[in-house]
């Protein structure tokens, strides 16, 4: 069960390791963008091409979908971002329950934006979790757990690794469970923290903040909703950024300019001023165009140091 590119590998390497794989559950198609176009999920793009059967119940937990699944008899469900709640009856449908991959090192980052809440709170690592499906959110004993540094990464390329990294520890799981090796460990539910479904709005920079706060969130709303903010009067996309120190220069007195003050234009990038250092702007999407290096943006827009944005 599961709907958007992070189930795609996971599903893959399940049935490169030779499962049975009765059936795969995903979100139903949706219409997208201004041609009203239907659109398959990923996960359903990938099983239609693995030759295997596809469900897409609006709710999973009406009875009729409920006994489709029962029909079907799995020995085990395997859950990644699926994007529906799994009733106590589904749960129970299973000989070997329902384990879910979960993208982050639980108890930490329960919850809809485990990915992205990991890079805007400034983690130094994260990970995947195996772990069983109860009746609360994310609550479920912990199987397995695999760890990976942040680093630089966007969500776009932390998701790609985890979804890997997802792939490989569920399929050790797998075999964990036919060998009768799986071992569970409960979760500390003091150490839990909650995260929430991403709304555009949580993109508007704020550039009295210290920097390294901005270029986290620019990272973490990558590639959706993204950060934004507003030069001359328009919306602009920040898809890309380096936090730098600030220096005297004869062009201004960068320390007393104000956060949001342009404090360096270069014919490749421009520096932000924000509540402690410089955040130099490397890539952006303005309104209605394409994405671009800002030095693309600046031979269409002549900034100047002085320039407030935001």
């Amino acid at each position: 069960m599961g709907t958007p590119e992070f189930a795609v590998l996971p599903l893959r390497r399940i049935c490169e390791a030779g499962y049975d794989v009765v059936g795969v559950y995903t979100q139903p198609d949706k219409e997208k963008g201004r041609g009203k176009k239907v659109i398959a999920s990923d996960v359903k793009k990938a099983a239609e091409e693995l030759g295997l059967p596809v469900y897409q119940p609006e709710r999973l937990r009406d009875q009729e979908a409920v006994e489709v699944l029962r029909k079907l008899a799995p020995d085990i469900i395997v859950v990644a971002a699926y994007g529906q709640i799994l009733s106590e009856e589904v749960l129970k449908i299973p000989k070997y329950g329902c384990i879910n991959i979960h993208a982050s090192l639980l108890p930490r980052h329960r919850g809809a934006s485990p990915i992205e809440t990991s890079i805007i709170c400034g983690d130094e690592e994260t990970g995947v979790t195996i772990m069983y499906m109860e009746k609360g959110l994310d609550t479920g004993d912990i199987i397995s757990q695999d760890r990976i540094l942040i680093g630089k990464h966007t969500t776009e390329s932390l998701t790609r690794e985890l979804s890997r990294m997802g792939a490989e520890l569920v399929v050790k799981t797998l075999a964990d469970f036919e060998a009768g090796n799986v071992t569970s460990t409960p979760q500390n539910d003091e150490e839990s923290t909650h995260t929430h479904k991403l709304e555009k709005s949580m993109g508007q920079v704020d550039f009295g903040q210290p920097a390294e706060v901005i270029e986290r969130l620019i990272r973490g709303l990558y590639p959706w909703p993204c950060a934004f903010t507003a030069i001359a009067g328009k919306s602009v996309k920040l898809l890309g950024s380096e936090v730098v120190d600030i220096y005297q220069s004869d062009e201004t007195a960068t320390e007393s300019a104000e956060p949001g003050t342009v404090i360096e234009v270069t014919k490749t990038y421009f520096v932000v001023k924000c509540a402690d250092r410089g955040l130099k702007i490397t890539r952006l999407q303005p309104e209605g165009k394409k994405p671009m290096d800002t030095v693309a943006y600046l031979n269409g827009y002549k900034m100047k140091v002085g320039d407030k944005i935001g």
